[in-house]
């Protein structure tokens, strides 16, 4: 498990392009037949990616985690963002095919992932957090996600938000996840833009082509970077920082968010003016 520790928003601000990539950047999430996890000091997050090809793939305990088995203090939810799959868990199979997602609660032990078809694997991407109490596991289809339509094909950020594990869709200890999926035409994301020190957040782009790049803003709002990203990474984005993107064409992309709270609307909006 390769560990990233917490930064502080002074120091960032001093970050040339390889530090910047260094500490918050994650890339190579979805190597065939690997499972790749990233802990995060900020809200002890764990990010990750499995691409099970012709072995199935088991997430387990570490030294890290300093526990018997990866759940036993901790709860998990899944994306998968590629061919069709299935995830075991404790001997009980859920189908989880693409944009199809599984929140995973406290205190299951064996945990395993597998594709349908090799020539087209299953790409499970994984956000987990520490919890306290064991709420029951949940399938959740894109069907049956939360809608919430935002932007305007004349701000180029016309969107739907899929709230999958969210209070009002499935119980979880603190971790908040969805995907956010761009009309054709729009490829504006968070802007204008907020931050929420309650709050550290998460987001994976992919669905894009292979030449396509997001400009992801990150940093205070006085103090702008960006980071150039390609299909498939994910950046893990500080409290203390904006998270926006724009793309030089359209892309999906999945958020998630652990901290103090679960409001997804409390928000620290950033006026245009302050931005620099």
């Amino acid at each position: 498990m390769e560990i990233r520790y917490a930064s502080s928003n002074k120091d960032a601000k001093k970050y040339d392009t390889n530090r910047l990539r260094e500490e918050y950047l994650i890339q190579e999430l979805f190597k065939p037949n690997k499972l790749k996890l990233v802990y995060s000091h900020f809200d002890r997050i764990i990010v990750g990616g499995v691409c099970p090809t012709t072995e199935t793939l088991k997430l387990i305990g570490s030294k890290e985690l300093g526990s018997d088995f990866f759940l036993e203090r901790r709860e998990l939810g899944i994306i998968n963002i590629g061919g069709d799959g299935v995830v075991i868990l404790n001997g009980e199979t859920f189908e989880i095919n693409n944009k199809d997602a599984l929140y995973v609660g406290l205190g299951i032990e064996k945990v395993s992932f597998k594709s349908k078809d090799p020539k087209n694997p299953a790409k499970f991407y994984l956000n987990s957090a520490p919890a306290h109490f064991k709420y029951p596991t949940v399938r959740i289809g894109l069907e049956d996600a939360k809608k919430v339509k935002l932007g305007s094909i004349e701000t180029s950020n016309k969107r739907t938000i899929n709230q999958y594990i969210h209070p009002d869709v499935c119980k979880s200890c603190q971790l908040v996840m969805g995907m956010t999926i761009l009309e054709d035409g729009s490829v504006w994301n968070s802007m204008p833009c907020h931050t929420h020190d309650r709050r550290m957040e998460v987001y994976l782009y992919f669905d894009m082509n292979e030449d396509a790049r997001v400009f992801h803003l990150m940093g205070e709002p006085s103090e702008t970077r960006h980071v150039v990203m390609k299909s498939e990474e994910a950046i893990i984005s500080p409290s203390w920082s904006i998270h926006s993107g724009v793309g030089t064409a359209g892309y999906t992309f999945i958020w998630g968010m652990v901290g103090e709270n679960q409001t997804f609307t409390d928000m620290d909006h950033v006026k245009m003016e302050d931005i620099k």
